[in-house]
């Protein structure tokens, strides 16, 4: 565990891979606004450095307890508008997280509370211990789970929404699982050789097919197969067959060798 006072750690080792951890677990990596800010910033260095992989993770038991105590007081005396303007900055963390063009694995060691859901559900990947639990715990104080709900539906799908954000239960990481919000369930000890072994998977492919096909995914979602999306799809597919890695990969492939981003 890391002493340092610094509430958000990266490092970015020499293969691209970025490891962003929260560094509160005095507090259960509880997170107000300058937290979300000081996220925002490092999330900005990673995209600059065109990081090949995020891991998203935290130090201590908890991955998150989602709001600070003490920035709900201070919010609860806010106008509509600076409620608003507070808002707006956590849903760009959301936004700015799930379209982030590198892939990225959230890494759940115990809690997830809030506006932690939506945390996890932004990342492309989730993995997750035994001791893992999710919780739209929201209108239990008399709020709603409102800026992470487009991510959070999205992964859990519209029925679960319902049941969980309006009770509340916690969803334990079985269940999780299940819903399709977590993709491995593994054990405390194994966690993070789990992440190593996937994002060496995500390093054998071509960063820039990865980062086409995230938006791709992102682009299809939800839209019919109608002509603006065979346009789309098909200007893709011809745009990455005539770039210079993906002359490269099919080189590789026919040369039987492995491409030069391996």
């Amino acid at each position: 565990m890391t002493t340092t006072n610094q509430p958000v750690l990266l490092t970015i080792d020499q293969r691209g891979v970025a490891y962003l951890t929260l560094n509160r677990p005095a507090i259960h990596n509880a997170f107000d606004d300058h937290l979300i800010a000081e996220i925002l910033n490092q999330l900005a260095i990673v995209r600059e450095a065109k990081a090949r992989v995020l891991v998203f993770g935290s130090e201590g038991k908890s991955f998150s307890a989602g709001a600070d105590l003490g920035w709900m007081k201070r919010m609860a005396e806010y106008s509509q508008a600076e409620n608003k303007k507070d808002a707006q900055e956590l849903a760009r963390l959301m936004h700015e997280l799930d379209t982030l063009p590198c892939p990225t694995i959230c890494r759940v060691q115990g809690a997830a509370y809030g506006g932690a859901v939506g945390l996890a559900a932004c990342c492309d990947l989730v993995v997750a211990t035994p001791k893992a639990r999710f919780c739209l715990s929201e209108v239990k104080i008399g709020l709603s789970p409102a800026v992470i709900s487009p991510y959070v539906v999205r992964a859990l799908g519209v029925r679960a929404m319902r049941r969980y954000a309006l009770t509340a239960e916690v969803i334990n990481v079985e269940k999780a699982q299940q819903l399709g919000l977590v993709d491995e369930v593994v054990a405390e000890e194994a966690l993070d050789a789990e992440i190593e072994q996937l994002v060496k998977v995500l390093l054998a492919n071509s960063p820039q097919a990865v980062a086409h096909t995230k938006a791709l995914v992102h682009f299809v979602a939800d839209r019919p197969a109608d002509l603006t999306t065979q346009d789309y799809t098909t200007d893709l597919i011809a745009k990455i067959r005539v770039s210079a890695e993906g002359q490269e990969g099919l080189s590789a492939f026919f040369a039987k060798r492995s491409p030069k981003w391996q």
